[in-house]
């Protein structure tokens, strides 16, 4: 057993030589809301801050949902996707159901990225619905955008 402890202290010793050191991404300046992130707006500092991003491949592409402060963490709920609606933009709204498909023009009432649910006046009816933007702009509504 005593012939053994040396080397599991040796093994010990090299496991925590080779751990990377605790890394945090942080804004290399000062960002407005609804900036997309470059690698120049983002730098990496030694430490560790739980809830926050560590590499900038996690941010850069994204947009800023909120101001982000120079030298403060990112946490991945002040970023998404970047915003293909903006307010105020024609849209089309698309219904799918099967084989039947319908299209309608519409007016964002809110800015989106993929994925983002934003409410939309349907112009031909007047009445205001709530969609899933899609990566091509178009607003899903029905059953498969929960409304």
């Amino acid at each position: 057993m005593r012939a053994r402890l040396p080397a599991l202290i040796a093994a010990a010793a090299a496991l925590g030589a080779s751990a990377a050191p605790a890394e945090t991404l942080v804004a290399a300046r000062t960002l407005r809301a609804q900036t997309v992130l470059t690698p120049g707006d983002v730098a990496v500092v030694e430490g560790e801050v739980p809830g926050a991003l560590r590499h900038p491949d996690e941010a850069v592409g994204l947009e800023a949902r909120a101001m982000l402060y120079e030298g403060r963490p990112i946490r991945p709920s002040d970023l998404g996707p970047a915003a293909v609606v903006e307010r105020n933009a024609l849209v089309v709204l698309v219904f799918r159901r099967g084989g039947l498909t319908i299209t309608a023009e519409g007016r964002s009432l809110g800015r989106g990225g993929p994925g983002d649910r934003i409410r939309v006046l349907n112009l031909s009816s007047r009445t205001t619905v709530t969609g899933t933007v899609e990566a091509d702009g178009r607003v899903a509504v029905g059953a498969l955008s929960g409304s």
